[in-house]
């Protein structure tokens, strides 16, 4: 209610947006390749690009897609390229932004690309020859990869203008819809309403252990009756279907963010940390676990480092000359762009890789067979 009374122009203009898109007063492109989005209504953090990682591991696995062509098409979020660009391992944040070149590097096999159009993107994937002949994808430097049979849409729940054949919603666990509110007084970006409109909602960054009462305690919140934890579904209002599954962030060992990097120095008691994402908490109470963090810095989601910020970070380094120097998985793809880190800061920065897990091999299992029989 305080959202339709204090921010009444927004409210109204997102409840525009939609009703034209529902009643075909706008016209929406549906592509000709299967799509799965993975996005959220809330303003980052909710965990995207590991779950489109968690997703091409799936599909990759699976017995009917896994001799499939997979593609991840993302806007590519503060690159400074322009329209249609296929991500090559060896290029730059810069180039493609930092989760896209992120995915690419983590699964060299599949084809990731950024567009600011994810219709123009998804025909370019699904016709690679478009790319060879099309004069808005003329400054794309790399034209040659195989036609996608498949294609993940990163961050694309609020474009309406394509329909994808599956819809995945995030919501953070520590950020309920329900008790948000939309920007600038909360961090929803978009009708808490329109969650119904997913297919799969996944609850993210959950704790390690999650009871069946609180599961169906989230499931009512949500909207969803008669919430069945063996099918992981339930019933809206509308006599819909949707699927609700929780999952929890995983890390792994440490790794070099430099060639040069001695894994010695993860055998340290001390950790700097060095952030620049929407939520590091896990990552630091993960962190704190095995070393005792003594410096913090902190920096805004998905920021440039500068020379000014490797020398505030070489600085906490001299301070203390023992400790390993650790940052996000995501946040290495844009320090990798900087030319101004010295050898001596090289050797001690590692990263630690991230990965979603679900709470059980059947809750996995029934996703994965969900997702089948959306896509087939």
């Amino acid at each position: 209610m305080i959202d339709k009374i204090l921010l009444f122009p927004y409210w109204l203009t997102l409840k525009v947006r939609h009703f034209m898109y529902d009643h075909g007063m706008r016209k929406v492109h549906v592509p000709d390749v299967p799509t799965i989005c993975v996005g959220n209504i809330t303003v980052g953090g909710t965990g995207k690009t590991p779950h489109t990682e968690m997703l091409i591991r799936t599909l990759a696995q699976d017995v009917d897609w896994g001799a499939k062509n997979i593609a991840v098409l993302s806007r590519g979020y503060k690159r400074k390229t322009r329209g249609f660009q296929q991500v090559v391992a060896d290029g730059t944040a810069k180039e493609y932004g930092d989760e896209p070149l992120q995915i690419k590097r983590k699964f060299p096999f599949i084809t990731v690309a950024v567009d600011k159009s994810r219709r123009e993107g998804c025909d370019f994937l699904a016709d690679p020859e478009k790319v060879m002949t099309s004069k808005k994808a003329r400054k794309c430097r790399h034209k040659e990869f195989p036609k996608a049979d498949l294609v993940i849409l990163d961050d694309a729940f609020q474009h309406r203008a394509v329909r994808p054949t599956v819809s995945i919603v995030l919501v953070d666990y520590s950020r309920p819809i329900f008790k948000d509110h939309l920007m600038p007084l909360g961090k929803l970006r978009d009708l808490p309403e329109r969650i119904a409109a997913a297919d799969i909602v996944i609850v993210s960054k959950c704790p390690t252990y999650l009871d069946a009462w609180e599961r169906s305690k989230w499931a009512e919140a949500l909207g969803l009756n008669h919430f069945d934890a063996t099918t992981c579904s339930g019933i809206r209002k509308n006599g819909k279907q949707q699927h609700l599954f929780f999952t929890t962030i995983g890390y792994d060992t440490a790794q070099a963010v430099f060639p040069e990097g001695d894994p010695r120095y993860t055998y340290t008691q001390r950790l700097i940390l060095f952030s620049g994402i929407a939520n590091d908490k896990p990552l630091r109470m993960f962190l704190s676990g095995n070393y005792k963090i003594v410096r913090h810095l902190e920096f805004p989601d998905h920021h440039k480092f500068s020379k000014a910020d490797v020398s505030s970070i070489n600085s906490a380094a001299k301070a203390f000359p023992t400790s390993v120097v650790m940052t996000t998985e995501k946040d290495c793809q844009r320090m990798r762009d900087c030319a101004a880190v010295p050898d001596n800061l090289k050797q001690r920065m590692f990263y630690t890789p991230i990965k979603v897990n679900f709470f059980s091999d059947s809750d996995r299992e029934t996703f994965s067979s969900t997702l089948n029989s959306f896509l087939k």
